[in-house]
């Protein structure tokens, strides 16, 4: 992998698909290399440990490993420790010469004893890094992961039955649903022809195994793709490419277009606080005179 690879997102959190593009390129450059140093720009990136101790823990372990949870990076360390990385909104890392001078927006580095550097960059400063040896405590609240055999359409449908609430909101909920967000909430919900604002026990058992599938299918075919680039460029993958998912959207900041499969105007509605993408004629609101924060079911219109 080269020098100055960057893995960035500055105004839109991160989901699964590149979370684990983040976490395959880390993992093809980072395991067998032991951190000589750490130096901590800013104290609250880290979490739970003082900066102080957090850096003198750190000192001396080797990374034997990088994976994913959810949303989080889960590097594995030599002496039983765990870093998890949480980027949020505008979180990068960058593996680059020891000497960069690049220094804005740095927020912690990881001295390498190949000479490079690991460092941690957030402009927004809302990303976190946590040292534990426990990493259970810090993930145990997170639901199943999507793409994992244990995520079945039959653990869906009993989960479903249990839920009062609107299909769009519960899907981004990380303890229902680990690592799903706005992109791929409305492209699987779009698949599925489920309206967001369904009423989770309201889906038949059909309409639950079409969503099973498309959750699945969207992100496989996103991670497929090195995630999804946004217009602003801030997500790359660890080469330096762009993820190439953006021209495989259907519905998700289309507004306006027409949808591919039916030529109806792709409509945008705010859902718990979200924008959300859906097409009024495959997905159809069927719950009668349900209005939602000025939202009638039978028009769909504000």
């Amino acid at each position: 992998m080269p020098v100055g690879f960057q893995i960035s997102w500055q105004y839109s959190m991160p989901e699964l698909p590149e979370v684990e593009t983040v976490a395959r390129g880390l993992r093809a450059t980072l395991p067998g290399r032991t951190i000589t140093a750490v130096k901590v720009l800013w104290a609250r990136s880290v979490v739970p440990l003082k900066p102080n101790a957090f850096a003198r823990r750190l000192a001396g372990q080797t990374i034997t490993g990088v994976g994913r949870r959810g949303k989080w990076i889960v590097m594995s360390l030599s002496k039983g420790d765990t870093l998890l990385i949480h980027l949020r909104m505008s979180g990068r890392l960058l593996v680059e010469a020891e000497d960069c001078l690049d220094s804005r927006h740095l927020r912690a580095v990881f001295l390498l004893d190949d000479g490079r550097r690991l460092s941690f960059v957030d402009q927004r400063k809302f990303g976190r890094l946590h040292l534990t040896d426990d990493p259970g405590q810090v993930l145990k609240a997170l639901g199943p992961e999507p793409l994992s055999d244990a995520f079945t359409a039959e653990r869906l449908t009993e989960t479903l039955k249990r839920r009062k609430g609107r299909i769009k909101p519960l899907l981004l909920n990380q303890r229902f649903l680990a690592g799903l967000g706005n992109i791929y909430a409305d492209e699987s919900l779009w698949r599925a022809r489920i309206h967001p604002l369904r009423s989770a026990d309201t889906l038949t058992p059909a309409e639950v195994r079409r969503l099973h599938e498309a959750i699945r299918a969207v992100l496989a075919a996103a991670i497929a793709s090195g995630g999804t680039t946004l217009d602003d460029e801030a997500y790359r993958q660890a080469d330096g490419q762009p993820g190439e998912f953006l021209g495989k959207l259907v519905v998700y900041g289309r507004e306006g277009q027409p949808c591919p499969r039916c030529k109806q105007i792709i409509e945008r509605i705010v859902v718990g606080q979200r924008g959300t993408h859906f097409c009024p004629s495959c997905q159809p609101l069927q719950e009668k005179k349900l209005k939602v924060r000025g939202i009638d079911s039978e028009t769909n219109k504000v």
